[in-house]
């Protein structure tokens, strides 16, 4: 039986524009480990909505995992730019706390 990602992998040969199967491979790849290998997926998602948060937020966890810290920050400032747009109160809160850990001086304001 064919894991996740390789279920995903083929959805995404496939139909390559499709975001939501790109989301999908990339959660199921970091799920499996392989973590470095999820990034384009995340990125495209990025590239492709620009008022989708979740995959900002993801791709801004899973480069301060990476060690890329500058990056990071930005991914997830701007998720918390969308959060506060889009009233979602929990992510907020996380992508908050999240910056405070890198020591942000964030200058996105709570509206």
């Amino acid at each position: 039986m064919p894991s996740r990602s390789e279920q995903f992998q083929t959805l995404v040969r496939q139909q390559p524009d499709n975001e939501l199967f790109r989301f999908s491979l990339a959660q199921a790849l970091v799920a499996e480990g392989q973590a470095a290998e999820a990034v384009p997926h995340y990125e495209f998602c990025v590239a492709k909505k620009a008022d989708w948060m979740m995959p900002r937020i993801l791709l801004g966890k899973l480069q301060l995992q990476l060690g890329n810290r500058s990056l990071a920050r930005e991914l997830l400032e701007a998720a918390l730019r969308l959060a506060i747009d889009q009233h979602h109160e929990d992510p907020e809160r996380e992508l908050r706390a999240l910056l405070a850990d890198l020591g942000s001086d964030s200058s996105v304001q709570k509206n």
